[in-house]
């Protein structure tokens, strides 16, 4: 969690910057070479300057969004935010493991998936043993999960440093 924070707060820091600084140069730049109404270096500075006014609200709002979440309100014994995931696709009669991030960490390839996916939202509650069913464009598919490690688990594993902990702990 926190390298997405710092992450962020370097996207804001940096479009901060461009706000503040490189784009009010451009500006002046720009109407120091006269008339504004056929300016296309004008015109492209200020569409920039509402473009990174909007990132920086979308942005800072994640940050706010991200500063609430409370590990106490993340389950110690059903798949949440944090969660790894060890499940059998009947459909595809394969296993899998999905680590539950948020949108900005996700990657299907690396098995990283938000907690907002169809398989994110399908998993979100359940217990080891549990069975999920998905929805997605492809059609539906029957997860059971096998192994479960929380994000209270991967901290104890830290704290405990970071000694693989076996499925009988």
């Amino acid at each position: 969690m926190e390298d997405i924070k710092k992450a962020l707060e370097e996207q804001i820091k940096a479009l901060e910057y461009e706000l503040t600084t490189e784009l009010p140069a451009e500006i002046k730049k720009a109407v120091a070479l006269g008339d504004l109404s056929e300016n296309a270096e004008y015109h492209m500075a200020k569409q920039r300057q509402v473009f990174v006014n909007a990132r920086l609200g979308q942005l800072k709002k994640r940050m706010g969004e991200l500063a609430m979440v409370n590990l106490e309100n993340i389950p110690r014994d059903k798949v949440g935010f944090g969660s790894t995931v060890v499940v059998f696709d009947s459909t595809k009669e394969e296993e899998f493991t999905y680590k539950l991030v948020t949108s900005e960490e996700s990657d299907v390839a690396k098995g990283l998936i938000s907690t907002t996916s169809p398989i994110g939202r399908a998993l979100l509650g359940k217990q080891l043993g549990d069975a999920a069913t998905v929805v997605t464009p492809n059609g539906k598919r029957e997860l059971e999960i096998l192994k479960l490690f929380t994000i209270h688990d991967s901290i104890q594993g830290e704290a405990a440093d970071a000694t693989p902990r076996s499925e009988a702990s």
